[in-house]
């Protein structure tokens, strides 16, 4: 009897050994289910956070200033040739996207200067010469004309040669007829208008259209005019005051390497806050 007690035992232990050595090693056995893990047991792990790149050097005020003032550049290119993502540019450097003294207060947003047969109001501030004469005008649109009007003179007559939509050589033909002293004056009007993507309102012309602008703009340059020289001086080339963020830089060490303060600088740009970022245009002159 005991014998056959025996013979059962081993013979159920061989059976469950067996079992596990089917679970562990025939691929045929279905694997063990994962665990279940239940509410509450472990913490929850933060959600990842997204690193994203920085933002081009542009500023909210900037596409503010080119929403406005983009319709009017459009209708001047569209009459002399004058592309309009080169007069946005400039009108953004000079104006300090118009947070500018003049821009604001004499919609004066090209520093174009008196003349003597000026009849307009005036308005005076240090620039060239202590209290210097600058015009004022009545909407911001007719700086935009007058603009126009100003280059309309033989020392920029070859850039009205150019494609209406060639914003680099209008850019650095400016610069070759003494339009800026600074000397990186065409890379900062390139550099803006490729940031704020200026070109996608400049439009190309046939042979036919450039030839019939070209006629046009020609009658309105006269050679040799008695106001040139008189014209040139109410525009003096433009003092550009232009600093390029680099490494290290902070608002408030850029404000007092050209004597004005933070909240200047942030006004004359546009700024929100006092972040910076290498490689960042900051108007400095005003």
């Amino acid at each position: 009897m005991k014998g056959v007690l025996y013979a059962l035992l081993t013979l159920l232990l061989f059976a469950s050994c067996l079992s596990k050595h089917e679970v562990l090693q025939n691929p045929r056995v279905s694997k063990r289910p994962p665990p279940v893990h239940r509410p509450g047991k472990e913490a929850a792990r933060p959600a990842k956070e997204t690193t994203r790149p920085p933002t081009p050097a542009t500023s909210t005020s900037g596409y503010d200033y080119i929403e406005q003032y983009k319709a009017i550049a459009i209708a001047e290119m569209n009459r002399y040739g004058i592309p309009a993502s080169i007069k946005l540019a400039q009108a953004l450097l000079e104006s300090g996207n118009g947070n500018s003294t003049l821009a604001r207060e004499a919609n004066n947003h090209f520093g174009i200067k008196c003349t003597p047969e000026w009849a307009g109001k005036k308005a005076y501030q240090d620039d060239d010469y202590r209290d210097d004469c600058f015009r004022v005008y009545q909407h911001a649109e007719e700086s935009f004309k007058d603009h126009s009007q100003f280059l309309l003179r033989k020392r920029y007559a070859a850039l009205f040669e150019l494609d209406k939509d060639d914003y680099r050589g209008w850019a650095r033909g400016l610069k070759a007829a003494g339009y800026a002293t600074n000397p990186r004056y065409a890379d900062l009007l390139i550099n803006l208008i490729e940031r704020y993507q200026l070109h996608q309102y400049d439009r190309p012309e046939s042979q036919n259209e450039k030839r019939q602008r070209e006629e046009v703009v020609q009658t309105e340059i006269v050679e040799n005019k008695p106001e040139e020289l008189q014209v040139a001086e109410a525009k003096a080339p433009v003092r550009i005051d232009i600093h390029e963020v680099k490494q290290g830089d902070t608002l408030a060490a850029i404000a007092r390497k050209y004597g004005m303060s933070t909240g200047d600088v942030m006004d004359l740009n546009g700024l929100k806050t006092e972040s910076l970022f290498v490689g960042q245009l900051i108007l400095v002159s005003q």
